[in-house]
């Protein structure tokens, strides 16, 4: 089971855009064999930094609409929002030192 939390269309709103702290949402596919190189990065990102960021998962195949709304084209893609705005949008696979530097200057 994922540390991240399960982002669909009804909670987006809630856990993301109106979240106090910064979320990394990794927009992803069960498929997506990128996607499954970090999904253990975005698990230990969840674990290391809880309480300062929330980390969420939106899967792209479920999620059609949201995806739709950020303009998602390739997976994956990692987005941070703080005070419900994207800060920063990154596409492909990275390692988690990368992943880290998304978010770091918005803790």
């Amino acid at each position: 089971m994922s540390a991240g939390i399960e982002l669909t269309s009804k909670n987006f709103t809630a856990e993301v855009e109106q979240s106090t702290i910064p979320v990394l949402v990794d927009f992803w596919a069960e498929w997506c064999m990128p996607c499954r190189m970090i999904g253990p990065h975005i698990d230990d990102l969840a674990k290391t930094y809880a309480g300062r960021l929330k980390v969420g998962k939106v899967n792209v195949d479920n999620e059609a609409e949201l995806a739709g709304k950020f303009n998602i084209i390739s997976i994956p893609t990692l987005m941070v929002f703080k005070d419900g705005k994207v800060v920063r949008q990154q596409p492909g696979a990275l390692p988690k030192q990368a992943i880290e530097k998304l978010f770091a200057d918005q803790l």
